[in-house]
């Protein structure tokens, strides 16, 4: 999958040094935090000199918001194949048993759109401008499950939906897989 510039540009670009930060860059920040990893980190672990930081991704904050883009469409394309073979009606049912796949895994360490939430303060940095928008397409997409299944309140339910995601997401980074079982109990409550 191609890699963009920035949160801002539209026009894929790859190389081996803005692969290898990028790279670098997302392990780290997922890993231990957005403010805990330094830039001189980033550049002594990826090998990169601070000028291909800056030619690649002009700042920290691009490249935050580089890795926050990587995470969001990863996501996208994991939910999008997990739903691919399952009729409309079941698929909101199924997104969570996807999430608790997801906080199964061993280097589960909670929604990297949450971390990014709760270490940036300014809703208009392009890595929360990342977060937002993947909110909103998982809104549209818990709002699109629920009608499918038909049920009264379908905004209401998505909502409730998203809800449930996130604090299962959020939950399971502290109490292991329980929270996203919960909230697929939940889910198929709201969706009886």
């Amino acid at each position: 999958m191609p890699k963009k510039t920035s949160a801002a540009q539209s026009t894929p670009v790859t190389s081996p040094v803005r692969d290898r930060l990028l790279d670098t860059a997302d392990r780290l920040f997922y890993r231990e935090g957005l403010r805990a990893v330094g830039i001189d980190r980033v550049l002594a672990e990826a090998g990169a000199a601070k000028a291909s930081l800056y030619s690649h991704f002009g700042s920290k904050d691009e490249l935050v918001a580089a890795h926050a883009e990587r995470r969001a469409a990863a996501a996208r394309e994991q939910i999008e194949a997990w739903q691919a073979d399952v009729p409309p009606a079941e698929r909101a049912l199924r997104f969570f048993d996807w999430v608790i796949e997801w906080t199964q895994s061993k280097d589960y360490r909670g929604c990297p759109l949450q971390h990014v939430v709760t270490e940036i303060c300014d809703p208009k940095h392009p890595a929360r401008v990342v977060a937002a928008q993947q909110r909103a397409w998982m809104r549209g997409k818990f709002l699109e499950w629920a009608k499918a299944t038909r049920v009264a309140e379908p905004r209401a339910v998505a909502g409730a939906l998203l809800v449930l995601f996130s604090g299962a997401v959020a939950a399971s980074e502290q109490e292991g897989t329980q929270p996203a079982r919960e909230a697929r109990w939940a889910a198929g409550q709201l969706l009886d």
